[in-house]
């Protein structure tokens, strides 16, 4: 762990899993904040009520799901064909959230022994889950013996020193699970940094109500002592050591922004591959650019980013970037962290939004990382929904998909629609404009005719009186190079 890792965290760093017991709660009226549970309308029978507006999880401008979000679970899900206002209004249900969460659990390493799912009308602010629901999970922990319990909603800071005492076993919410799953996969500086980060302004307000028992506050015997005092001590070494991380992120940030200005200076784009954890962008970016970076089925197996050269048809070369998978209600710790490395998808001149055709929750999932980009202010960027993993879907539905100037269906794993994406990047690309003209080289420019041959498309070559006429195709940055061989 980081050095801004909270003295709570549940990875031990033995060689055998930890054994983890996991809740979820779904509740019939969301609670203020941005970490509040789903209505589910058409199980509860009540509309959700309305609430202030700087409570509200924020939508996209529609309130809908976009249509392209809904063509993507329609591939994947079939039956929902015959719910037309659930196509509209779906969220992710309860069962797919903890479903969810067993994957993050399972990254991170741990054993999942049980689940305990509880619904009610609104949370406890003391326990989140209730008194009675308490006792039960009291007696179905005590039962099983786990090493640690998830909860897949954001604890307060009294909530989570309630169930630890409750429970006698250390609780974590799904924010401090997915930052552990981050530590565990930073590979660079950078990396390491920001996630550190994160872990710090994680840690920061939980500090509050530590050493009460000691506080100078307080009144009677035994209560005197330095509690507070070292709770303030504390909190200005978290304080100090968020500010020197900052200032060494801002280092990266300014050596990134040179590299960038390097790059710019040349006229190459930046195609940026955004997207749900776990949609298939490492495989998908594996497969373009065969750069061998690591591919896992785990969630957030990809952390650091990653750039490389990619030619497409026109013969034009574009960086291709991998970025950090999305996910449902990503801790805003993490996206102000992690803000550094996603500058690539804010400078990128085209996003690659790949998604899991396969999973039940495309769409859904496809609405949250519009989400996250609205957040990183790049939702009006242009892109393009790559459907993955059309591979495993049966060969009936496989057959019935039809790709569209902004939907491409392509699998990762075995090649297919590739050339086909390959040609769509091609014609959303404006820098460096491709043209078609006519060439007169003289035979004796053997290094002029390899560059055409390599980096243009040639249509006709005819050989006569010492030189070779050629119809070609080629990026402008290129016919610049050579425009002296370019014929009237």
């Amino acid at each position: 762990m980081n050095a801004g890792a909270s003295d709570r965290s549940w990875s031990t760093g033995r060689s055998q899993p930890e054994r983890v017991f996991l809740v979820g709660a779904e509740f019939l009226s969301r609670p203020a904040g941005r970490h509040g549970a789903r209505t589910d309308s058409s199980e509860s029978g009540q509309t959700e009520p309305e609430r202030p507006a700087s409570s509200r999880v924020r939508q996209p401008a529609s309130g809908k799901i976009p249509p392209i979000a809904r063509v993507a679970r329609n591939a994947a899900s079939p039956h929902l064909h015959s719910h037309p206002a659930d196509l509209e209004h779906r969220e992710f249900s309860a069962e797919e959230s903890m479903a969810e969460l067993r994957e993050l659990a399972t990254s991170a390493g741990g054993s999942v022994i049980g689940e305990f799912l509880q619904r009610r009308q609104k949370p406890d602010p003391a326990t989140l889950i209730g008194s009675g629901k308490l006792q039960e999970l009291q007696g179905a922990v005590a039962s099983s013996t786990p090493d640690i319990v998830i909860f897949d909603h954001e604890l307060t800071p009294s909530q989570q020193r309630n169930l630890d005492r409750a429970l006698h076993v250390r609780v974590i919410d799904r924010t401090q699970l997915i930052l552990d799953i981050f530590a565990r996969h930073a590979r660079t500086r950078e990396g390491q940094l920001q996630v550190e980060l994160a872990q710090l302004q994680y840690l920061l307000p939980r500090l509050s109500g530590r050493g009460i028992e000691m506080s100078q506050l307080g009144g009677g015997i035994g209560t005197r002592g330095p509690g507070e005092t070292q709770l303030e001590t504390d909190r200005r070494k978290i304080y100090r050591r968020i500010r020197h991380v900052k200032e060494q992120l801002d280092n990266v940030r300014r050596i990134r922004g040179q590299q960038r200005q390097r790059r710019e200076s040349v006229p190459i784009a930046t195609v940026a591959l955004v997207g749900y954890t776990n949609a298939g962008k490492s495989t998908l970016f594996n497969a373009l650019t065969k750069a061998g970076v690591a591919e896992s089925a785990r969630m957030f197996a990809t952390l650091d980013p990653t750039l490389r050269s990619v030619t497409l048809p026109s013969r034009r070369q574009v960086l291709l970037s991998d970025t950090v998978g999305f996910i449902r209600n990503l801790p805003h710790t993490l996206v102000s962290a992690f803000r550094a490395t996603l500058e690539e998808v804010q400078r990128a001149s085209l996003l690659l939004h790949v998604a899991d055709v396969t999973s039940p929750t495309a769409g859904e999932q496809q609405v949250q990382v519009e989400e996250v980009l609205r957040e990183l202010e790049s939702h009006d960027k242009p892109r393009l929904y790559v459907m993955n993993k059309v591979d495993l879907l049966p060969g009936k539905k496989r057959e019935s998909l039809r790709d569209t100037d902004s939907v491409i269906h392509v699998s990762a794993a075995n090649g297919t629609g590739l050339d086909k994406l390959l040609e769509h990047i091609d014609t959303q690309i404006v820098e460096d404009p491709v043209r078609r003209v006519h060439m007169r080289v003289p035979q004796s420019e053997g290094k002029a005719l390899a560059t055409l041959d390599a980096k243009a498309r040639v249509y006709a070559r005819e050989y006569r009186d010492g030189y070779v006429d050629l119809d070609v195709q080629a990026p402008d940055s290129l016919l610049r190079r050579l425009k002296r061989f370019v014929a009237e």
